[in-house]
């Protein structure tokens, strides 16, 4: 086949690093690959023999509504670049990518197959009633049954596309996210960054709403010789700073920006933190896992409760497994809670260890860039 992989841009990311994994893997099964990106941001190695095409290079903190009314625009530049290409399938990652590969279809008499892929649990991704939120809500709900296959990247959230957005269960699949374990294995931790005089726990996501990094600040003002560390970058980090001088715990956070390699961080910390209010299916549970990291997380949908194969959910206590512990979204006492726990049980903290090590196994990567090669080549 020959395939466009097609996201908004190579920024840090769980749908970013997949498309990193696909690009060489598709390549070196003989596929004819092009990459095609909307922004100019490249965090990841592209294979020198991969074409990349820019279909535009917007800027991020563009204005919503001009984004909207770009989009005819953008889906016929995609429908030219796709005839000129000779593109038999054209899979898309993200929203705005997903709805500009759609809408190609209407500008192009001989569409390639289009197939998109839902990374978040969109009803509440999109349902914080916002003008963005219901504009997306109808995006989704008009363009994703348009296309020739949806894949979501956990059970929750394709259940959620078809029970809230029509899409036809025959026209969805699940694959889950993919891990490169023998790569990171072979990274070495960070020696001598953390403080054993600490517990050191460690956080990476983007500085945003959903990722609810002020959970944490909040929990660690409740647990002494604790240490927090932020991997990551984005429009609330100013917030969060004067949030951490707020709540007298500046001395103990620490914000380390973006980083492409984060193993080195992961494998020299104690515990990997994790606040989301709601996710799709988060990589960084799987890479802290490879990493050998205990987790800590909130029961947010979706994802964790199936990496972590929690079998019973409840909101007024913590909930343990073999990789660590889920707690309700948004509860500060019981984020508190978890944190103390592992701190008073150095058995259970050092069997989640070996626990997470094995589990990782299952999202080994190249069983699942071989899914996504079978889903991708059937359509």
């Amino acid at each position: 086949m020959t395939i466009a992989l097609f996201i908004y841009s190579l920024a840090g990311g769980g749908a970013e690093r997949v498309v990193s994994y696909l690009l060489p893997y598709l390549k070196s099964k003989g596929h004819n690959v092009h990459l095609v990106l909307m922004n100019n941001t490249v965090s990841y190695d592209i294979p020198e023999d991969i074409p990349v095409h820019y279909i535009e290079k917007s800027q991020a903190n563009e204005n919503g509504f001009f984004k909207l009314i770009k989009l005819p625009y953008l889906a016929y530049k995609y429908a030219r670049l796709s005839k000129k290409l000779k593109l038999t399938h054209s899979f898309s990652l993200l929203s705005r990518p997903n709805y500009v590969n759609v809408l190609m279809r209407y500008m192009n008499k001989r569409p390639p197959k289009i197939i998109v892929s839902e990374r978040n649990y969109a009803s509440m991704q999109y349902g914080y009633g916002d003008a963005q939120s219901k504009i997306n809500n109808i995006l989704v709900k008009k363009l994703y049954p348009k296309a020739d296959f949806v894949i979501g990247n956990s059970e929750a959230n394709v259940k959620d596309l078809i029970d809230n957005y029509g899409i036809k269960p025959e026209l969805t699949g699940i694959i889950q996210n993919p891990i490169d374990i023998d790569k990171i294995k072979k990274i070495k931790q960070k020696d001598h960054f953390f403080d054993p005089a600490y517990f050191n726990m460690i956080t990476v996501g983007r500085m945003e709403v959903v990722k609810n990094h002020k959970l944490l600040l909040r929990a660690i003002q409740k647990v002494p010789k604790v240490r927090l560390y932020l991997l990551g970058r984005g429009h609330l980090q100013a917030e969060l700073e004067q949030l951490a001088a707020d709540l007298d715990v500046k001395d103990r956070v620490f914000f380390l920006g973006f980083d492409n390699n984060p193993y080195q961080y992961l494998k020299a910390a104690d515990l990997f933190v994790f606040g989301s209010n709601h996710e799709g299916f988060p990589n960084v549970l799987l890479e802290a896992m490879c990493c050998g990291l205990p987790i800590l997380t909130t029961n947010c949908k979706s994802g964790p409760s199936e990496i972590m194969k929690l079998e019973e959910a409840h909101d007024h206590d913590i909930m343990k497994t073999p990789y660590g512990i889920l707690t309700p979204v948004g509860d500060v006492g019981l984020m508190a809670k978890g944190m103390t726990f592992f701190l008073e049980n150095p058995q259970y903290l050092n069997d989640c260890k070996t626990e997470v090590l094995e589990r990782i196994k299952d999202f080994s990567k190249e069983g699942i860039l071989k899914a996504y090669e079978l889903a991708l080549s059937k359509q």
